[in-house]
């Protein structure tokens, strides 16, 4: 194995070969402070280290039966967006390093975030596991959207913005002016063809986010239209970290066809075109974050949410769901706690490790 500021640097050597003159370097520099800050943001920042390990330190996961799976599954992987029938949805919205893997790593590695966030607080390592194992079972049961218009009022109640942060959420953007670094013509052209026909002249300016994705362009396009602000955000898509791994020969971006199953009432402003992501971003489109709401994220009644809809995430195909819940019975109700500290206990020792180094 190699050692983890090894791994950095092999990356980030495969990362500039993708993306070229388009790589953002400043963000790959805040990508390190961060990774030194503390054990969860590091677990976001290095799915590729994750694809590297997971079977040194979990060797039994391998034989898990595949699906196409979220890949880079954690906490903060889930969100809200309006669907075609302008319902709130609440659900995984990031699927950038999805790729067909062993079903068990997507638990696994929610699990391990969650024991990572906790602090000295939260739910216990054996309720984590649980609480996943018990909604991933009753997800595969019975696969269902969480919609949030009608049931779920405690998740729709915690999550919908105040009027005082929906006001500050338009205002970081009716003031973007262009930016030093324009978006190149094939992110412009993709999130012109993004915005409402008829909509006014737009902004297109770089955007920082996320965490695992710092150093990939991405742009935001703010317009007005029919009395009122729109926005768009574009970003670069490569091949999973998963694939790169462990499937080569598999090249194909997945995160169209996991975030458009059919299980899942999909966001219609999600959309994939060759290596670009673009997706509608508003105060009720967004991703849920650790800092501004840990009571919700790491609340039994969440963590069990979550384990419900990766089941949604994996039930495409109903043969395949099958084979998982037979595998789940096989397994008992033990391993998936006792895989999840093992993996924490290794990503916390590296992220120490990092840190000395740097």
């Amino acid at each position: 194995m190699t050692t983890i500021s090894q791994s950095v640097r092999n990356f980030e050597s495969w990362l500039a070969g993708e993306l070229g003159a388009d790589l953002v370097k400043d963000d790959l520099r805040e990508k390190h402070e961060k990774m030194c800050s503390d054990d969860f943001v590091f677990l976001r920042a290095t799915y590729w280290r994750w694809c590297e390990i997971i079977f040194d330190i979990c060797p039994e996961l391998a034989t898990a039966p595949e699906v196409l799976a979220i890949g880079d599954t954690h906490l903060e992987n889930f969100g809200t967006w309006r669907d075609a029938e302008g319902r709130l949805v609440w659900g995984v919205n990031d699927f950038d390093d999805a790729a067909v893997m062993p079903y068990a790593l997507d638990l696994v590695r929610l699990a391990a975030s969650a024991i990572l966030a906790r602090g000295g607080d939260g739910p216990s390592v054996r309720m984590i596991g649980e609480l996943i194992l018990g909604g991933y079972r009753r997800g595969l049961e019975n696969p269902l959207p969480v919609i949030l218009e009608r049931d779920h009022k405690w998740l729709r109640k915690a999550l919908m913005l105040p009027n005082s942060e929906r006001r500050e959420f338009w205002e970081k953007y009716e003031t973007l002016t262009p930016g030093k670094n324009e978006a190149p013509a094939t992110y412009t052209k993709a999130l012109a063809d993004a915005l409402p026909p008829s909509s006014g002249p737009f902004v297109v300016k770089p955007r920082s986010g996320g965490t695992g994705s710092l150093g990939r362009p991405r742009f935001v396009a703010y317009a007005e239209w029919q009395g009122g602000p729109v926005l768009r955000e574009a970003k670069a898509l490569l091949p999973s970290a998963w694939s790169l791994r462990h499937r080569p020969q598999d090249e194909v971006i997945h995160a169209g066809e996991i975030a458009a199953g059919r299980i899942r009432s999909a966001d219609p402003h999600y959309r994939v075109s060759g290596r670009i992501l673009v997706r509608r971003l508003s105060p009720n489109s967004r991703k849920i974050e650790i800092d501004q709401h840990p009571e919700v994220l790491l609340s039994p009644t969440m963590i069990e949410l979550m384990g419900f809809e990766i089941a949604n995430c994996h039930s495409d195909d109903a043969a395949v769901a099958a084979a998982i819940l037979r595998d789940l019975q096989a397994k008992g109700p033990e391993w998936l706690h006792e895989a999840a500290r093992t993996a924490a206990l290794t990503i916390s020792a590296e992220q120490k490790d990092y840190a000395r180094a740097r």
